[in-house]
């Protein structure tokens, strides 16, 4: 019995003394100070705690990322890891955590995922595998383009120009994507200039004569320039800081100390603190799934004194909450107690002898700074192109600016008193007021789409922004409305919209071509027919009823391809359920003939063939999208001028809010560099090309159906993904 309980005894302990062994993926090398800084964060949580083995691997994919390369370092460390169990995987950055999740059943299997440093993390576009989503967590990076460019702005008011540069890695180009709305609305306020594809020597002569009094420069990311060059975080930015004379402000902290002002910048040192904590909860026995993942990414001001006191910038009146580095030690933060005290000293008998005086020439100054106020607010409502008005929370109106005057032709007196149902058509009346009734009793704001037709008969696109406004004792005072007028720029897209159209003709009139050939054929050979038996004198009245029913079928044939034809130039006012299988059968009875003639294989694939798939949106749109990319794939390989056969593949398939549509052709990719401009307005590589085609595609898909569409290189396939809602939520 007592060698029973030293053989337990010794077995528990060696259990205990088991090391808990984790395993660092890093998507970078050693000495990028981002991931060092990550992982030496990491380290120095688990530098105490004896049990724990920490690996390092380093994926280098800021300076090799091709596909090849990736699949090669999948072979090395399956082999390299054949016979290891780890109890927690971390993976840093995007490259790794896509690798992680990619091989995670044959590298990973069953253990806990967490990652840190990711951009655009979408955890519903992670593979539909529950092991997998049952054992991920970590944490998100968020750079905040847009209050960066608001301190820029606040920073130096009278800025006109803002240089951007980027580099065009994985990260760059992650970022390119949110810079473009962000650039989108602050072009009108500041000249924007976007640098991502240029030599590091064309850069500097560019940024050397800066005017520092109206230019800044916002630097992304600067590892690799247009022609192949690495540069470290300090190598980059040390060249941009010796040839420019303009303030640079940075999203990352690792470019602190080496020349930029500062910004509202990502760290990666809050990064390795707040993925090692959650690490060392696994590690002591918490489940995966009861952490949750970390959204909100801790972002910090963080300055450089020596910049902001070069540039004579004022960081306080700007920033609350901030941190500075570089900052010398004044006699102020020596004496700090002794400087407190005399100011409260002398501030106390300054109170005590000019209190009276002082609160008589407040009055005054808050009176007249009102009075002048009141009148700027004036000038400035009016002085706006956006229609504003402005009622109490029993829907009458107390006021208007010039703009919604004019549109609803009466003077601003005579607007006050009035409700909505004195200007809008009772629907549009109707569903304002419940609009009003929500956001009063929630205080929150609204953006609403309304038809309007004029008092001059004009019709007008109007988004209504409303939000409730309350008076100095909290209550409710009524409700303030922006409008903004987009007809034309709902005009301008219709207009490109129907210019594609048009440029689509020439193909349809060649498949109108085909389509009657055999229908002509056959009534030539009927005509024939029936002129041999009159002659012969052996017309019988069963011949003619036939010719007239055969002849009556191709004709109709003939009138439906013109009506297909007609139906497609038409364009769709209103969104409606419609069926897909309705508007492919449509497009091939259009293309059908000339796809077969023209030596292609055509595949068309449903998942759900039990059922209709539906799509909300607009038909003779969609169909337009459709005829385009196909068109595109056919007159591509048609160009190929082959004996071989292609393949014409479409895939369709629907999830629970979602049907997806790939369109699938072997014809040949598209260039990897120019993959992403395709969707571009007047981009195009043929020489009699519009460069209307893709981005009427893009403008219908993503603007005026609400879906999302891609196109990508897959294999020896060029795929076009169709992403779209089919219902009307």
């Amino acid at each position: 019995m007592k060698k029973l309980f030293i053989i337990v005894f010794i077995f528990i302990n060696f259990l205990y003394a088991q090391s808990k062994e984790v395993l660092f993926l890093n998507s970078y090398h050693k000495g990028y100070k981002w991931s060092d800084d990550i992982i030496n964060e990491v380290e120095k949580k688990f530098k105490d705690i004896e049990d724990i083995e920490l690996t390092v691997l380093y994926m280098d994919t800021k300076r090799v990322g091709s596909s090849s390369y990736i699949d090669k370092l999948y072979a090395l460390y399956k082999e390299q890891l054949a016979n290891r169990k780890f109890d927690l995987v971390i993976a840093s950055d995007n490259n790794a955590f896509d690798f992680a999740v990619k091989y995670y059943q044959e590298l990973f299997k069953d253990t806990p995922l967490l990652f840190c440093g990711i951009n655009n993390f979408k955890k519903d576009e992670l593979p539909k595998d529950a092991n997998l989503l049952n054992n991920i967590s970590g944490v998100v990076e968020q750079v905040d383009l847009e209050k960066n460019f608001k301190l820029i702005l606040n920073l130096q008011p009278n800025i006109k120009n803002l240089i951007i540069i980027n580099d065009q890695s994985k990260t760059g180009l992650a970022m390119k994507k949110d810079l473009i709305p962000i650039m989108d609305k602050y072009s009108k306020k500041v000249n924007i200039e976007y640098i991502d594809n240029m030599d590091i020597e064309h850069l500097k002569t560019k940024i050397t004569n800066l005017n520092v009094k109206d230019t800044a420069i916002l630097l992304v990311l600067l590892f690799k320039d247009s022609t192949g060059k690495f540069f470290t975080y300090k190598q980059s930015v040390m060249q941009i800081r010796k040839a420019s004379n303009v303030p640079i402000y940075g999203l990352w902290d690792f470019y602190l100390d080496y020349g930029v002002v500062g910004g509202l910048m990502t760290s990666a040192i809050a990064q390795g603190d707040a993925v090692s904590n959650m690490a060392l909860r696994i590690l002591n026995g918490t489940d995966i799934k009861d952490i949750p993942i970390l959204e909100k990414s801790p972002n910090r001001y963080l300055f450089d004194y020596d910049e902001t006191n070069r540039f004579d910038l004022d960081i306080k009146n700007v920033v609350k909450d901030y941190e500075i580095i570089n900052e010398p030690h004044s006699f102020i933060k020596k004496y700090t107690k002794l400087v407190v005290l005399t100011i409260t000293i002398i501030t106390v008998l300054l109170i005590m002898v000019f209190s009276m005086r002082a609160n008589i020439q407040r009055r005054k100054i808050v009176e007249k700074a009102l009075q002048n106020r009141i009148k700027f607010d004036k000038v400035l409502v009016d002085t706006l192109p956006n229609p504003i008005y402005y009622k109490n929370k029993e829907g009458k109106f107390i006021g208007c600016n010039k703009a919604f005057s004019e549109l609803v032709n009466m003077s601003k007196s005579e607007v006050i008193g009035k409700t909505a149902k004195d200007f809008f058509p009772p629907d549009i009346a109707f569903k304002n007021a419940l609009i009003d009734e929500e956001i009063m009793a929630t205080l929150g704001t609204n953006t609403s789409e309304m038809t309007l037709h004029t008092p001059s008969n004009h019709m007008k696109h109007i988004i209504i922004n409303k939000a409730v406004y309350l008076n100095n004792d909290g209550s409710i005072g009524g409700i303030v409305c922006v409008m903004d007028d987009i007809t034309d720029r709902i005009q301008q897209k219709q207009f490109i919209i129907q210019q594609a159209k048009l440029a689509e003709m020439g193909d349809m009139v060649a498949a109108i071509a085909h389509q009657w050939n055999e229908p002509l054929v056959e009534l030539s050979a009927q005509v024939q027919d029936i002129q041999t038996s009159f002659l012969l004198n052996e017309l019988k009245d069963t011949q003619v009823e036939e010719f007239v029913n055969d002849s009556m079928i191709q004709l109709k044939y003939m009138s439906k391809t013109l009506t297909d034809f007609r139906n497609f130039l038409k364009p769709s006012t209103t969104k409606t359920l419609f069926s897909i299988t309705e508007s492919f059968n449509e497009i091939f009875e259009i293309l059908g003939k000339q796809i077969y003639y023209s030596n292609i294989n055509l595949q068309l694939n449903y998942d759900h063939e039990e059922s209709e798939l539906l799509i909300y949106g607009y038909e003779n749109e969609f169909k337009q999208v459709l005829l385009n990319l196909i068109n595109n794939a056919k007159n591509k390989i048609i160009e190929k001028n082959s004996e071989s056969k292609y393949n014409l593949i479409i895939n369709i398939s629907s999830c629970e809010n979602f049907t997806t549509i790939e369109i699938m052709d072997d014809g040949g990719n598209i260039d990897e560099k120019i993959v992403d401009k395709i969707f571009e307005p007047y981009f195009t590589t043929k020489s009699d090309g519009t460069g209307f085609g893709l981005y009427m595609a893009k403008v219908i898909i993503e603007d005026k159906m609400g879906g999302l569409i891609t196109a990508q290189n897959r294999g020896k396939y060029v795929v076009f993904t169709l992403k779209l809602h089919h219902n009307k939520g």
